[in-house]
This record gives structure tokens, sequence and C-alpha cells, in this order.
């Protein structure tokens, strides 16, 4: 389990000591709770996000557990170091907005025919509660040739999960290269 601490000040100095200190700063927040400014050894935490198998996985700071989902993060423009992360607190049977991944499996049969493969959107927005949170979209490309898309109304959403973006919007496609 991640383990991290409490920070006691949020001005830019302290901050700028933290990441100094090999911190990672971070906000965790969720639906009726109060907003924790922690920090966590940044290594530790790359480590803990790449190795775990869920969404939502969880973290200890200042004595509690929370189970969190990684909502946003910042990096550095110049270096490419992780400067800031977002985690919201996946509370159980409070139905919550999160964003899903969405992974293409297979190879389509349009990069045969000289097409390319587009990824439009790279995260689909869903409501649902924690218990009900997938990991992910996996969506088979395979079938897809030269100008077919699939729209965000073809993919199937498990039960107890339902897709807030909008149907019309195109998630995956295949176009011919230049």
């Amino acid at each position: 389990m991640l383990e991290g601490i409490v920070r006691e000040s949020i001005g830019k100095k302290s901050a700028k000591a933290l990441r100094r200190d090999g911190y990672l700063i971070a906000n965790i927040y969720g639906k009726g709770l109060e907003n924790v400014a922690a920090a966590f050894k940044v290594n530790d935490f790359i480590k803990e996000a790449r190795k775990k198998e869920t969404l939502a996985f969880d973290v200890k700071v200042g004595g509690k557990v929370y189970n969190v989902v990684i909502v946003d993060y910042q990096r550095d423009v110049v270096t490419n170091d992780l400067k800031h992360v977002d985690l919201k607190v996946a509370l159980p049977g409070v139905l919550s907005k999160y964003m899903i991944p969405v992974n293409p499996i297979g190879t389509p049969v349009g990069l045969k025919n000289k097409g390319v493969l587009i990824q439009s959107k790279r995260r689909l927005c869903v409501k649902c509660t924690a218990e009900n949170l997938p990991n992910s979209f996996d969506i088979d490309v395979s079938k897809l040739d030269v100008d077919d898309t699939i729209l965000v109304r073809d993919i199937t959403a498990p039960a107890g999960v339902s897709i807030v973006d909008a149907d019309r919007v195109a998630v995956l496609g295949v176009i011919k290269a230049k």
C-alpha cells in the first residue's frame, strides 16, 4: 500500500521544498469529504500506479486509508517529471463521475489498405458507483476498414455504468493515410 504524508503548509515555498526532497504533491478529495493535501515519494507513487491491477487503489495518508482513482496529473514541461496529482476517493454506494481509459484491441483490416488507426478519445466519462467501476473499455478494432469509426453509442457499458459522453462522438476510427 502506498503511504504518504499530510502537508501542513499549502504554499508555493513548502511545495517546492517537498519536491526538492523527492515528494509528489497530491490533493485527495471526494463527495462529502474534506480535501486532504498530501505528498508521496515520487518513485513509490509511480511504482504503485504501474503495478495496480484495478483503476482504484488504496493509499494511506495521516493514519487513514483511502480507496482512490487518479483523476489528473501535471508534468514539468522541460524535464517531464511528475509535479502534481489529483486523487478522487471512490466512495462505495455513492454515484460519481470517473474517466475510464479506452484500450483498442487487435489490428484493424484498414491498416493493410493504407489506413491509419486514430484514437479520438483516450478516456470516456462515466457515471457509476465505486463497486461498478470498470478498469477500462477494451474495444475490438480488428473489423475496422478505411473510413470506419466506432462511436460512443457503439460501446456497451457494463451493468450499473452509464456513459456521460455524447452518443455521436467518435472514439476510434481508421482514416486513409496521405
